[in-house]
């Protein structure tokens, strides 16, 4: 039996601590919180995507950074076997749009319970308000950790979960990479995931609260696009945020943020460019005596109506048959090439993830275990992965943190 310490009470740090008490050692879990999970509290904005059920291809489509990585990692702890774990300890699952998986109840809190049932049952020793200021590393061996309050606790393997530096407020304070870093670890540049963006147009901001569904979007630098997806976005007062934004901010670069990108938003997704221009005419024929700004009420939401209308450049007072059919062209364009020019990330405090981390080159993919420091393991966020939105990132912490406990020997 071996004396384990776990750091980080988030999702992969209690299945760490979970799978290393079931295979017979003596864990300890240390959150610098009041309460186990707080992130995960707050995930899938209360209600926890805690996997998604997809097939296997497609976990591994849907993570961005290194998914060859995780090839053990999601074989030995998959999807199925998440649900399973939950059913198991008393949470009801439901599938919703995209196979995103969340439980009945949908409160994030009956699963932080359910993981808090499992520890308790296995004994894990959870120490709150207990901070981590330094690893305890000798002739490249870990010995233990040393508390903020100098004490000093000594084990035979430590697990770092300490996740990234997404929402700070929740503890995400980057303590994970100075441990790594100190233990003579390589730390990839780390960036805010998951994150709505800024843009400069101001007539975004008048639309604040807007949700559209069904819309595609398209990100290009000049003419090549770099990123587009189908589903639904809102319009906030910075910018652009919900799912398809959000995925979005994944797969691009800060880099190419700042060598200049623009956003498409694509209406009317169903018709092309003629079939709608024929919509339009047959609408402008039934309307032809109306002015231009009370034809076009049932074209879009209300509030996104005056918007549309100004960027057209067509006087709102016009007759509708007094529109040229330039105008008119012009105008179907737009509700299919509605643009905006991205300047930035929202940073941080607003992102669901961190990109970057823990180069995964220094760590054994079979077992989460340092390749530098003997019996020093990490998993979850602290490492160099991430996924889209849709539980993605939550498997990639439960199967992560289940490898890391079940490989302390």
């Amino acid at each position: 039996m071996s004396e384990v310490i776990v750091i980080g009470g988030g999702p992969a740090g209690m299945f760490a601590a979970l799978f290393a008490a079931r295979n017979g050692h003596k864990v300890t879990l240390i959150e610098k919180n009041e309460k186990l999970g707080k992130k995960l509290y707050i995930t899938g904005k209360g209600r926890c995507n805690i996997t998604n059920a997809g097939d296997m291809e497609d976990l591994f489509d849907h993570v961005v950074s290194n998914p060859k990585f995780l090839y053990s990692a999601f074989y030995s702890f998959d999807n199925q076997m998440v649900i399973s774990f939950f059913e198991e300890h008393g949470l009801s699952t439901k599938v919703e749009r995209g196979n995103r998986v969340f439980p009945v109840s949908d409160h994030s809190s009956d699963v932080i319970a359910a993981l808090q049932r499992a520890l308790l049952s296995q004994k894990v020793e959870i120490l709150l308000y207990t901070k981590v200021e330094r690893l305890l590393v000798e002739e490249e061996c870990i010995k233990g950790v040393v508390l903020s309050s100098k004490k000093e606790l000594y084990a035979d393997a430590v697990i770092v979960a300490t996740g990234g530096l997404s929402y700070p407020t929740t503890g995400s304070t980057g303590d994970g990479y100075r441990f790594a870093e100190e233990s003579g670890h390589r730390i990839k540049n780390t960036t805010p995931s998951l994150v709505p963006f800024e843009v400069k147009e101001n007539w975004c901001r008048g639309l604040q609260g807007l949700s559209l569904k069904n819309i595609r979007i398209a990100i290009k630098k000049e003419k090549k696009t770099v990123y587009d997806d189908f589903g639904e976005m809102l319009f906030t007062h910075f910018g652009v945020s919900g799912p398809v934004i959000l995925s979005a901010s994944a797969a691009i670069r800060p880099e190419e943020i700042e060598k200049g990108l623009s956003l498409f938003i694509d209406l009317k997704p169903a018709l092309d460019e003629d079939t709608l221009d024929k919509r339009v005419l047959k609408d402008f024929e039934e309307a032809k005596n109306k002015q231009f700004k009370n034809a076009v009420s049932h074209l879009f939401p209300a509030k996104l109506i005056p918007v549309m209308i100004e960027l057209s450049g067509i006087d709102p007072d016009k007759k509708v048959n007094e529109i040229s059919k330039e105008e008119r062209k012009a105008f179907v364009h737009l509700i299919k090439n509605l643009e905006l020019t991205i300047t930035g990330t929202r940073g941080f405090k607003e992102a669901i993830i961190t990109k970057g981390g823990v180069s995964v080159k220094d760590v054994n993919p079979s077992t989460m275990e340092s390749k530098l420091i003997r019996g020093l393991h990490f998993c979850g966020e602290v490492l160099d992965l991430d996924a889209y939105t849709g539980g993605y990132n939550l498997q990639i912490a439960w199967s992560t943190g289940y490898l890391a406990g079940i490989s302390i020997e």
